[in-house]
């Protein structure tokens, strides 16, 4: 349970933090409905089991809520349009794994700058409606979510997270590089943009089946992987498909959920395709098949790629 004398009105606190995840549990928690009228505080951090259920019929005052963050929790369309009705101050919003939730509308938070979405593995997938927003995290899964508005956006992070099922292998992998080109469509407006390495995989993937990528205008770009064969591919064409760009930033750091190598490789060749020749870049340079042999000759590649790539992009 919650400590009371941090959550009712008449006690200020700025910061709240209630945990009630417990593996394996499926007790579902009901707050009493004082809990959702507070003018105090400032931040506020839910982490439930996901049978949970956020609102039932009360109101949300939390008239001084700047940034929520609210973790495995069942959140219906209804009681998210709740929250949001009753935070006129947020300014942050992060969602991390919550099921049922179709439609994140915050066109009429009108003070939102910030959105970080964690994967909804179960989910039916969720449609993001968010004109003001300036910064985007995605963590997105195949089913995940669908921006429809992002219209003020001027930074994005995207990652991809990946389970593997046999049955629908070839399917997943499909759906994923549909829904990595899609998003790069909606923010190819966005000034500074980061990739992580699952994102690039899955785009190195469409670029060896030879998917057509949209142009981008991006001046910022940082990539968050290990230098290896299965990310070039990607690296390559959006780099082809950025002429604004002025600063490429590579944080070389391995991926705690990265896709396996092998599940790359076999979908290639359930493709018809050959994996050895496809990794290869279109110089001709063979890359280092494991995240684990990068050595100092594939940097120097990795440089004269990248000074290849952009002087193709420079008129001059």
């Amino acid at each position: 349970m919650f400590p009371t004398s941090t959550v009712g009105s008449s006690s200020p606190c700025p910061e709240m933090y209630l945990d009630f995840w417990k593996p394996f549990s499926y007790h579902k928690y009901k707050f009493p409905d004082f809990f959702y009228i507070n003018s105090s505080v400032k931040q506020l951090i839910l982490r439930f089991n996901f049978s949970d259920i956020m609102i039932s019929g009360c109101c949300v005052s939390w008239t001084s809520l700047k940034k929520l963050c609210l973790r495995s929790c069942s959140l219906f369309d209804e009681s998210m349009a709740k929250i949001l009705s009753g935070c006129p101050l947020l300014e942050s919003l992060t969602l991390c794994v919550c099921v049922k939730l179709s439609v994140l509308d915050l066109s009429k938070s009108l003070r939102l700058r910030i959105l970080k979405l964690d994967c909804n593995l179960w989910g039916l997938g969720t449609q993001i409606v968010a004109p003001h927003i300036h910064y985007l995290r995605l963590i997105n899964s195949k089913t995940s979510s669908t921006f429809v508005d992002g219209s003020s956006l001027a930074e994005a992070k995207l990652d991809l997270y990946f389970v593997s099922t046999i049955p629908t292998f070839e399917d997943d992998f499909l759906q994923l590089q549909v829904m990595a080109l899609t998003m790069l469509e909606k923010l190819k407006n966005v000034e500074k943009l980061i990739l992580k390495e699952n994102f690039l995989h899955i785009l190195s993937l469409a670029e060896v089946r030879g998917v057509p990528f949209p142009m981008l205008k991006v001046k910022y770009l940082t990539l968050e992987t290990v230098i290896f064969r299965y990310v070039i591919p990607g690296i390559e064409r959006v780099l082809q498909n950025s002429p604004d760009l002025k600063q490429l930033t590579v944080h070389a750091k391995n991926c705690n959920n990265a896709i396996r190598e092998e599940d790359l490789d076999n979908y290639l060749e359930q493709e018809g395709l050959n994996p050895d020749q496809c990794w290869r870049s279109k110089d001709g340079v063979d890359w280092n098949t494991s995240r684990l042999d990068v050595e100092s000759k594939h940097m120097v590649s990795f440089m004269e790629l990248v000074h290849k790539d952009i002087r193709q992009d420079d008129p001059t």
